[in-house]
């Protein structure tokens, strides 16, 4: 996602700093960034976060952390958390090559990856969200059995999640070709999704663990 170039975003983050990392104030002790020692659920790529405070509404036991590398996206995502006071969602202004750098192994009980670029030139098939580099941040820290959660309309990134993530090793836990075409309830749908869906593009739906 690209947005126009706001030169006083980072100040704006920085003045909502009781929900936002900016400077990696929290890195390797996230659970202090948060009022309640809660299970802990991070969406790597916010979007505009619909998704994550949604979420966060329907599941106020669960601490919910926003990665996102944009300072321009993230804003938006603020303004959504500024004004529903949200409690249990941080956001974390970072790279998401540097998940590890950040937590700590096996303090994350699921990971949510939702319309990520599908990045579609080969050359850059280390940048998508689903390549083994990053399958093995996720591992490292999400806890025993836990989940990560895909969804995609890009055909191409999906099947090349899917042969990803079963090559190394993932237990595939669900797995839908057409999420809309019979939508469980505990579906939400993220700003993209809803776009996409209007155009009349199948959602591809994978939940696995390791």
């Amino acid at each position: 996602m690209r947005m126009r170039n706001k030169p006083w975003a980072i100040d704006y983050l920085e003045s909502n700093d009781q929900f936002v990392d900016v400077n990696n104030n929290y890195s390797k002790k996230i659970k202090e960034f948060f009022s309640k020692d809660q299970p802990l659920h991070i969406e790597v790529g916010t979007g505009m976060g619909n998704f994550i405070t949604t979420l966060a509404e329907n599941n106020p036991d669960i601490n919910y952390v926003g990665i996102e590398i944009d300072k321009n996206v993230m804003i938006r995502v603020t303004e959504k958390v500024v004004d529903l006071g949200l409690e249990n969602v941080r956001l974390v202004l970072l790279d998401a090559n540097k998940l590890m750098d950040y937590f700590n192994e096996n303090e994350v009980d699921k990971v949510y990856l939702n319309f990520s670029d599908p990045w579609p030139k080969n050359r850059h098939a280390k940048r998508r969200l689903t390549h083994s580099n990053f399958l093995s941040s996720y591992k490292q820290l999400l806890k025993e059995n836990s989940i990560v959660e895909f969804k995609t309309d890009n055909r191409g990134l999906f099947e090349f999640s899917l042969i990803s993530m079963n090559t190394y090793g993932m237990k595939f836990e669900n797995l839908n070709l057409d999420v809309h075409d019979d939508e469980p309830e505990t579906n939400i749908r993220t700003e993209y999704e809803e776009k996409f869906s209007q155009r009349g593009h199948k959602i591809y739906w994978i939940q696995a663990s390791f």
